[in-house]
């Protein structure tokens, strides 16, 4: 077995977070008394980070800085609260982790959403499975797909580039993996598709948990 460290984006591809992340926009920009959006659209919109999550959603408006402090810090508070009410782990995702576990494969999480979310949403919906590292955007670190926090996960973690595995389901993956040197899987299952994911440069896009563990198995 090639790879010893996995390391999963989360959004888009261990948990469906996308209504929570929906809901809790537009009750912030309902409060900046700002136009909200159906939640298909914030498909669009995610990916790379709060701030740029933020400025997608508010448009024109994000220039104003009141307004984008207001939607800012309503977010932060509705989220913190709410970040998990409706957010469900990916069917076969539960069961992928433990059979990497039972491998001596060690996993990490990589996302460029808050850090202070992470631990909460893990806890709750992989409860049985201990991540070796689970980074959100963290003070000091660059957003995704900025390679400073993956490396510094690689280096962490002991592993060697060519022992890394990225795992991921938009073009912020594709391109963090590459920034990096490491390999990366596409998962299509996420927000963005498996084109995205091919014309970004991913060599091999899976579309369920089952094939992350046959692919992980077969290289």
């Amino acid at each position: 077995m090639k790879y010893r460290l996995v390391v999963f984006d989360l959004d888009g591809t261990l948990v469906n977070s996308l209504k929570d992340l929906a809901i809790s926009v537009n009750f912030a920009l309902n409060r900046a008394g700002l136009p909200t959006h159906e939640i298909e659209r914030y498909k669009t919109f995610v990916g790379n980070g709060r701030e740029k999550l933020v400025e997608r959603a508010m448009g024109e408006a994000y220039r104003n800085a009141e307004l984008r402090e207001i939607v800012k810090k309503c977010f932060d508070e509705y989220y913190g609260e709410h970040c998990s009410d409706n957010t469900e782990a990916y069917p076969g995702c539960e069961k992928m982790l433990a059979d990497l576990a039972c491998a001596g494969v060690k996993t990490a999480v990589l996302s460029n959403k808050p850090d202070e979310f992470i631990g909460k949403i893990l806890k709750r919906l992989f409860p049985s499975h201990k991540f070796d590292i689970a980074w959100g955007k963290k003070p000091g670190y660059k957003t995704k797909p900025d390679p400073q926090a993956l490396n510094e996960i690689i280096k962490t973690l002991g592993a060697e580039k060519s022992e890394c595995l990225y795992i991921g389901d938009s073009d912020v993956d594709i391109y963090t993996a590459e920034n990096a040197g490491v390999d990366i899987l596409g998962v299509d299952w996420g927000f963005r598709g498996r084109a995205e994911l091919i014309s970004a440069g991913a060599a091999a896009v899976v579309s369920s948990a089952s094939q992350i563990t046959e692919y992980i198995n077969e290289n």
